[in-house]
């Protein structure tokens, strides 16, 4: 923990990714832990697939009753979140990347969020693209619509979160690449980094010159990387981390640029 405070202390602009372990403390399973949705049920995964998705109308009827009785709708943001939008206040955060649906950052305070796998709190037309609140989807399916299509075209209806099988939006990633690449220390907190292409951040950085913190419960395979990982739980370890003296920082780093250009 002294080393991971240490690297926290001494850097100006910060780059944090999250994923699903932040949220747990929240009453938001993640999917791959020991008490993970898809740990639990396998059969879950296919929910989250886009062609099992748009090939089988069963798959569509639970995938609604799941968004119905998801527990974004009643979660609050935990301490977690809450450090993180310290970070920003502070000025050291140059941006929140995450890869969590729920919109639990933005409900804590945080402004700089980039949301990689997107959105459950907007419903997506797969055929005109047409957006609107999930809230509106889900008093359909409320009334009797068991897989209501758009009202714009009649097309598929899901959530506006990046399924399996299906591409992040290129100008987010963009976005993404650009904070990675504009840092000092690269944070990934409460994500496996398992799932590409956000899984390819932390490296990313590291060949950009930044310093790597792995926050996790669990080893994951960029650990070898890091300056530091830390296992206690995000509760407890990213308000100590924010929390650390600030030292005096390192120099901004130079970029390679956008990565649309390599």
């Amino acid at each position: 923990m002294r080393d991971a405070m240490r690297l926290i202390g001494g850097a100006w602009r910060i780059t944090v990714l999250t994923g699903a372990g932040v949220s747990t403390s929240s009453g938001i399973p993640d999917f791959r832990g020991p008490n993970g949705v898809w740990t639990k049920d396998p059969e879950a995964q296919r929910l989250s697939s886009l062609q099992d998705y748009l090939a089988d109308p069963a798959v569509r009827v639970q995938a609604w009753r799941s968004r119905a009785v998801h527990p974004a709708w009643t979660a609050e943001p935990n301490a977690a979140h809450a450090a993180l939008v310290e970070l920003e206040r502070s000025g050291r955060l140059r941006a929140l990347l995450t890869q969590n649906i729920d919109g639990l950052h933005q409900k804590a305070g945080s402004q700089a969020v980039v949301e990689l796998h997107g959105s459950l709190i907007e419903t997506e037309c797969l055929s005109c693209g047409d957006r609107r609140p999930m809230t509106e989807a889900l008093g359909r399916v409320a009334a009797g619509e068991a897989d209501p299509p758009c009202l714009v075209c009649g097309g598929l209806l899901k959530s506006a979160t990046i399924s399996f099988g299906q591409e992040l939006d290129q100008d987010v990633l963009r976005r993404a690449q650009q904070a990675t690449l504009d840092c000092d220390l690269f944070l990934a907190a409460g994500t496996s980094l398992t799932v590409f292409p956000a899984a390819a951040l932390p490296e990313l950085a590291v060949r950009a010159g930044a310093a790597l913190l792995i926050c996790n419960a669990e080893p994951t395979p960029f650990d070898d990387l890091a300056d530091a990982v830390v296992r206690a739980p995000l509760t407890e370890s990213l308000p100590a981390l924010v929390a650390a003296e600030t030292i005096e920082p390192r120099g901004r780093l130079s970029t390679w640029g956008d990565p649309a250009t390599w």
